[in-house]
């Protein structure tokens, strides 16, 4: 009884250092608990209310917040899905926020809604960085040996019938993108999905704002990218400490 709850304190205290939530391969790997266990764990501390689970990432449940753990943190993660949330309704889009941290794409948080839903994570997105919007703008902010330790890792594949089907071939693609443009994908990952990604610097860190629509509103990506652009550029100042954190 000890031990299991030792391990379960060590899980909550991992997902206390994430802030933006943590999925449970890479938290069994941080506290050294066998995946099955740290499974079998997350779920009941779930249940009791200490964590809980969103589009696969664990976070401090409400009856972990009354302890006072990670308020500052979960507080500066409330910001960031605030704004996404203003822009969404703004806009018409779901928003998605993304970062490249520790050789990963990590998607942070989405904001949507039932009439705009984001799209269906049907194939991991951190290993399928090559086929989406998200992906390919992280990528072209690296420097090109990071790209190519990515892309050893999860080497490009076809999707759908529009994914780029090789690692030369990307590399091209983003070697060819402009500093600071929208990246636009069509169908590359999802069908019937169009998706832009406007590349953000914070500190060293390679990070995205990315919004998604239905193929048949493709007229419509652009312009909603580059509203969004110049969305975060007004807000940008304000927003970096909580989306560097």
């Amino acid at each position: 009884m000890i031990g299991s709850v030792q391990r379960a304190m060590r899980l909550l205290e991992s997902v206390a250092e994430h802030e933006y939530g943590a999925p449970a391969k890479q938290l069994a790997r941080e506290t050294g608990l066998a995946l099955p266990t740290a499974y079998h764990l997350l779920r009941t501390l779930v249940h009791e209310g200490y964590l809980r689970r969103d589009r696969g990432l664990f976070f401090l449940g409400e009856a972990a917040e009354r302890l006072g753990r990670s308020g500052a943190a979960q507080k500066r993660r409330s910001t960031v899905a605030d704004t996404l949330a203003q822009w969404r309704d703004s806009i018409g889009v779901p928003v998605y926020y993304a970062r490249y941290r520790d050789g990963e794409i990590e998607i942070m948080c989405v904001s949507d809604t039932p009439g705009n839903p984001a799209v269906e994570e049907w194939a991991d997105f951190g290993e399928t960085g090559h086929a989406h919007a998200i992906g390919q703008c992280l990528l072209s902010q690296l420097d090109e040996d990071a790209r190519r330790d990515h892309l050893d890792r999860y080497p490009a594949q076809s999707i759908t019938p529009y994914t780029v089907r090789d690692n030369r071939t990307l590399l091209r693609r983003l070697e060819r993108m402009r500093r600071m443009e929208p990246v636009v994908e069509r169908q590359e990952y999802a069908l019937g999905t169009v998706c832009a990604a406007v590349p953000i610097t914070v500190g060293t860190t390679a990070s995205t704002m990315a919004i998604s629509l239905p193929a048949h509103h493709a007229d419509r990506l652009l312009p909603a990218a580059r509203q969004l652009q110049s969305e975060i550029g007004r807000l940008l100042g304000s927003l970096a400490i909580s989306i560097s954190i």
